[in-house]
C-alpha cells in the first residue's frame, strides 16, 4: 500500500505480524488498540494505521517496553530469522540477574528457593541421624 506521498507502507497490525511480535493479526489488533502504541512518539489507537521504514514503534510486550525501528515491510510470516531483518533494536540489552551472566560466581541456594539438591538433603538426613 502506499500513502498520499508515494512512500510504501504497510498496516501497522499485519507488520507486528510478519516481525512475529504477535502471534495472529487479532492479538496485534488488540495491542495496538489498547492505546499503549507509539509510531515516532505519537500514541495511536487504530490498526489502520500504515508503517513506513523508519518509523520507530514503542510499546509495551511483556515485562519490557520495546523500542523498534522499521528497517522493512514484510511480505510473508516467515522464520524467525527473516522476521528479525524487519526491524532494528533500538533498547540496549538488559543484564539478565543470573550470577552466571554478571560474572559472579554463584554462592550457593539461599533459603526458601525451592526443592533442595540431593547434596543438601543428604546433609539434612545425617544432621538428623546424628541427634
Amino acid at each position: 500500500m502506499e500513502d498520499a506521498a508515494g512512500r510504501p507502507g504497510q498496516r501497522i497490525d499485519r507488520w507486528l505480524w510478519c516481525a512475529r511480535f504477535s502471534k495472529s493479526r487479532s492479538l496485534a489488533v488488540a495491542l495496538v488498540q489498547s492505546g499503549r502504541m507509539r509510531v515516532n512518539g505519537a500514541r495511536i489507537s487504530k490498526a489502520s494505521r500504515n508503517l513506513h521504514p523508519g518509523d520507530v514503534l514503542t510499546f509495551p510486550l511483556g515485562p519490557h517496553i520495546r523500542v523498534i525501528e522499521v528497517v522493512s515491510l514484510g511480505l510473508r510470516r516467515g522464520p524467525a530469522s527473516e522476521a528479525q531483518t524487519l526491524y532494528r533494536d533500538l533498547e540496549p540489552p538488559a543484564p539478565s540477574g543470573k550470577p552466571e551472566a554478571t560474572g559472579e560466581a554463584a554462592a550457593g541456594r539461599t533459603t526458601g528457593t525451592g526443592r533442595p539438591t540431593k547434596r543438601e538433603r543428604r546433609q539434612t538426613d545425617a544432621l538428623k541421624e546424628s541427634r
